[in-house]
């Protein structure tokens, strides 16, 4: 098992609750204050770049995608980091250049100095470093806490994150709309100040992962030192690859997460193009039945505190993954007028997002548990990237199947995929778990 500041090797005793956990607390203000910060500047500098600088389409297109691309192309980098810092150096370090990235951008705003360019390489810049931020802060569980707590940790870190993602953006509309773009970055900052301080106040012990790897399997205590060597970045990270190819458990979580986001951004994309021709729906009446996920994802956060351990990890994975992929199928479905499509558009999404959360923390949990501490950081980041590597291809294929199908057809279509997923994991070994999570190299 990872070692961790609440395991029985650490010096003190595992707290008989997860919120009694001072570092635990810490982490988690932190992590909540950076989510908001993130998603609170992923609406506030697109409308800046609209309603200052007059961009187009394109450009605000263009932006996005700037924010985008550090998933890609660091993902893989930032878990072979992690892996050999202490996370908590890691997030702080990215707390502080996105204060002062969101700080200064805020300032130029004011000053009326804020271009496009500059626009662009804040966005790419506060992308890359929320990337470490994002895997830091998943591998920084394990070693904080006790392994018994990792479901309720990941349930409250994951139920944050999802109020973020729906509050974070009516933030910073709030914000544009009543003060001005320039304050809402300003407010983005100031979300990131108070994660660096609260982050920065953990003391758990957290030793430095291994930066090396040993040259024999069983090295003795007189030759460690010696039979050791540092590990190339490209190594670690071709080890981070295989452990997670070579594991059954982590195998499956990656292909199920590839499958997924794959045919998920397929879906909306024919979504938005599905909502307001075919059943006519106005721009608000699309934002609202999309935004039904939040608050469904916040209680699937809650239940996943509780679920598995009641009915076992497998059966919850399983059939969350089921129920809450197949409920989209009622989408392509629909007709009528939007008294009537709306009610049932916020119910279907609703479930979508109790289900997938579901889906999220217990997988994550099982992830982290099966995963040796030294390659937490390289295993988040593998399954980060082969969910998100696929989702462009996904969006060009929706656009195609709708235009080759028709909006009805290609809908149906792609959410019928989205059932690949629930189907990998019933035909692997964590449909067999039970209430207690696996042990570590159980895969």
């Amino acid at each position: 098992m990872p070692s961790s500041s609440a395991g029985p090797d650490s010096g003190r005793p595992a707290p008989p609750s997860l919120w009694r956990d001072r570092d635990f607390r810490r982490l988690w203000v932190g992590q909540t204050a950076s989510q908001l910060g993130e998603h609170t500047s992923l609406i506030v500098l697109p409308l800046f770049a609209v309603l200052t600088l007059d961009a187009g389409a394109d450009r605000i297109g263009a932006l996005r995608a700037a924010g985008q691309v550090p998933v890609l192309l660091l993902s893989l980098v930032a878990g072979a980091w992690v892996d050999r810092w202490r996370t908590r150096t890691v997030m702080v370090l990215t707390d502080i250049g996105r204060t002062a990235l969101l700080a200064c951008a805020a300032a130029a705003g004011f000053l009326g100095l804020l271009g496009l360019p500059a626009l662009f390489a804040t966005v790419f810049l506060a992308g890359a470093l929320s990337v470490f931020f994002d895997v830091a802060y998943q591998a920084s569980l394990v070693r904080l806490v006790d392994r018994e707590h990792l479901l309720r940790g990941n349930s409250a870190l994951e139920g944050s994150r999802s109020a973020a993602q729906f509050g974070g953006p009516a933030l910073g509309g709030a914000l544009v709309s009543l003060l001005s773009a320039a304050a809402g970055a300003a407010a983005g900052a100031a979300f990131f100040a108070l994660s660096f301080l609260s982050i920065r106040g953990i003391r758990g012990g957290e030793s430095t992962p291994t930066s090396s790897t040993p040259t024999s399997s069983t090295p003795t205590s007189s030759t460690r030192t010696s039979s050791q060597r540092p590990v190339p970045m490209r190594r670690r990270i071709q080890q981070g690859l295989a452990f997670v190819a070579a594991d059954v458990s982590l195998r499956t979580v990656a292909l199920a997460s590839a499958a997924f986001q794959f045919f998920l951004a397929a879906t909306l994309t024919v979504q938005l193009l599905f909502l307001p021709r075919e059943l006519h729906l106005s721009g608000a009446a699309v934002g609202l039945a999309l935004a039904a996920t939040g608050p469904g994802a916040l209680a699937g956060s809650l239940l996943a505190a509780r679920l598995p351990r009641r009915f076992g990890y497998g059966p919850v994975l399983v059939y969350a993954a089921g129920i809450g992929d197949a409920v989209m199928l009622c989408v392509p479905a629909l007709h009528g007028s939007s008294a009537v499509t709306v009610p049932v558009l916020l119910a279907v999404n609703a479930v979508f997002g109790v289900f997938g959360q579901l889906v999220n923390v217990t997988v994550m949990a099982v992830r982290q548990a099966v995963t040796p501490d030294g390659m937490q950081g390289r295993v988040a980041a593998t399954v980060n990237f082969a969910g998100l590597g696929l989702a462009p291809l996904g969006s060009l294929l929706g656009g195609h199947l709708a235009q080759e199908w028709g909006l009805r057809g290609g809908l149906l279509a792609v959410t019928a995929g989205m059932l690949l997923s629930p189907v990998l994991f019933a035909f692997s070994p964590l449909a067999r778990m039970g209430r207690s999570l696996p042990q570590e190299g159980a895969g």
